[in-house]
């Protein structure tokens, strides 16, 4: 199955509360937190939300 290396490259300074409780949820915490996730469609749904605020890689 596929990985997704997603980073955190906004601050949640000034967004919604749903998009901050995704961020957490994800496991990202701050500008420049990493994490990776597999490739499913409820993860790929919290991406689609935050999509603004964080760079998605596919890994291998």
């Amino acid at each position: 199955m596929a990985r997704l290396k997603v980073q955190q490259k906004r601050s949640t300074i000034g967004c919604k509360k749903n998009q901050r409780d995704t961020l957490r949820t994800l496991g990202l915490k701050r500008i420049g937190d990493v994490v990776v996730k597999e490739d499913r469609p409820e993860i790929r749904g919290m991406l689609q939300t935050v999509r603004h605020m964080i760079v998605v890689e596919e890994v291998d």
